[in-house]
């Protein structure tokens, strides 16, 4: 333990030259600023920068959180999908309320998210599961998400299943699959400095506007 607590002590953080920013010159809207942002991690060389934290809370309120993909950022907020049965959607059903987190280490940046959550209408629920790849698609045909597992050999069957239910129907969507947004009640931006001297810039909801208050770090 002692020669692990040395290794996480010298590994280095916020390696490179980090972009600026100008919490005054940012757009009047989240949803602005998070393209930017977004975009600007695309360009920095960041793999998977869509990838997410989605932390949630059960009846018995202890948090959960595992990485997702976002699926859009629409007027509404930020979107997700989750099958009807896994641990995400009992949370949401008993609280639906949820917190995202972006973190872009080559940028040095970071977008929390938090607020609501309000399940979309069957139709684009349906339009989404059909717009997964095909092995998301059957792996979520099974409806077994995070139930015990015997071996790896019972998975690849049932993958394999699923897979041929697919090529004889391409239509077909997994009962209960269910797009989410978060409508945000809170987004905050968070850009490291390799002094220490972080920028936190966050947009607060006042009725259909928002208000932007930064935050010290």
């Amino acid at each position: 333990m002692d020669d692990l607590r040395r290794l996480l002590r010298g590994i280095e953080v916020f390696a490179g030259e980090l972009p600026t920013f100008d919490p005054v010159a940012t757009p009047a809207t989240p949803a602005e600023l998070f393209a930017d942002w977004l975009v600007g991690a695309l360009d920095a060389g960041v793999p998977e920068p869509h990838a997410m934290t989605l932390s949630t809370a059960g009846e018995d309120g202890n948090p959960q959180a595992r990485v997702l993909i976002l699926k859009a950022v629409t007027a509404d907020g930020w979107q997700f999908a989750s099958d009807g049965g896994s641990v995400k959607a009992r949370d949401l059903a008993a609280r639906p309320y949820a917190a995202l987190t972006f973190y872009w280490p080559r940028p040095a940046r970071q977008v929390r998210v938090r607020g609501p959550v309000v399940a979309e209408a069957a139709e684009a629920s349906a339009a989404d599961f059909r717009a997964r790849g095909a092995g998301a698609r059957a792996e979520s045909l099974l409806g077994r998400q995070s139930r015990p597992l015997a071996d790896l050999a019972e998975r690849d069957a049932a993958v394999d299943a699923a897979r041929a239910r697919l090529a004889e129907d391409p239509e077909q969507v997994a009962p209960g699959w269910t797009l989410h947004t978060v409508r945000p009640e809170s987004v905050e931006f968070w850009q490291g400095d390799k002094e220490r001297r972080h920028t936190r810039l966050t947009y607060l909801r006042t009725g259909d506007g928002w208000r932007k208050q930064l935050l010290w770090p």
